[in-house]
């Protein structure tokens, strides 16, 4: 059974940092990129981030762009993404995805 366990969501104020983690389970971690994508209340959900499976090439939205960065420990089956300088725009359920599967998503709130 695939499993995409987030956590390290929470509250932080602007300009903080926070790291999301998501371990994955029942699959190959070479089989799919996993990324990240975040959904706001009323907003369309939206791809973040993202990493492939091999050679570890990454992908990030432009709003994310500089402040973001995923990264993965294939050792610990686990992706993380690294959140710096927050705003209160990136409040959002954010939520891993490895191909088709997709995690229960982990709340990020940014306080002004």
């Amino acid at each position: 059974e695939v499993q995409l366990v987030e956590s390290g969501g929470g509250l932080v104020q602007a300009g903080g940092s926070l790291r999301v983690s998501c371990a994955a389970s029942g699959f190959s971690f070479d089989e799919y990129a996993m990324g990240w994508f975040r959904q706001a209340p009323g907003k369309e959900r939206e791809g973040v981030s993202c990493i492939s499976s091999i050679g570890g090439n990454t992908y990030y939205t432009n709003s994310v762009k500089g402040r973001f960065t995923i990264s993965s420990d294939k050792a610990k089956n686990t992706v993380y993404l690294q959140m710096n300088s927050l705003k209160p725009e990136d409040t959002a359920v954010y939520y891993c995805t490895a191909g088709p599967f997709w995690g229960q998503g982990t709340q990020v709130t940014v306080s002004s």
